[in-house]
């Protein structure tokens, strides 16, 4: 623990980490997980890829569930210096051209994926996966912890 830091209090601390504007956008996408990704649940996300949003009647209610799933994103990730909503953009748009890593500050990665069409496409799939976490991780970092 860092003197005079209470890690608790950092990490459970409420911040605006996630906009539900862009929730509602990715929604339009939803019935292939775009939004599911984007709050933090991959494996839900992966299910509404495959499956079509669960036959669109899981792509329907999250319309409902959007709000929800945005306080518990914010509440879930460490808001910092990069901004969840850019990189969620960028990956989303320009993900196999490495753009949002390089956003990142990772810029050894941010071009091979731009050479290599995001890793074949293996690397942007493990970015949909974790890349909440891997920011929650560097504004951890960032923070001293």
């Amino acid at each position: 623990m860092t003197e005079g830091r209470d890690l608790n209090t950092t990490v459970t601390k409420t911040s605006d980490t996630h906009n539900v504007l862009l929730g509602y956008l990715l929604w339009l996408f939803g019935f292939l997980g775009a939004h599911r990704f984007y709050y933090g649940k991959p494996i839900t996300g992966t299910i509404w890829f495959f499956t079509l949003g669960l036959f669109f009647i899981g792509w329907l209610i999250d319309l409902f569930l959007i709000p929800s799933m945005d306080r518990e994103a914010d509440t879930r990730f460490v808001a910092g210096r990069s901004s969840y909503t850019i990189s969620w953009v960028l990956l989303t748009f320009l993900g196999t051209l490495g753009v949002h890593r390089m956003y990142m500050g990772k810029w050894i990665t941010g071009i091979l994926y731009l050479l290599t069409g995001g890793l074949f496409l293996i690397g942007v799939l493990y970015d949909f996966w974790t890349l909440n976490d891997q920011l929650s991780m560097q504004h951890l970092r960032e923070q001293g912890y």
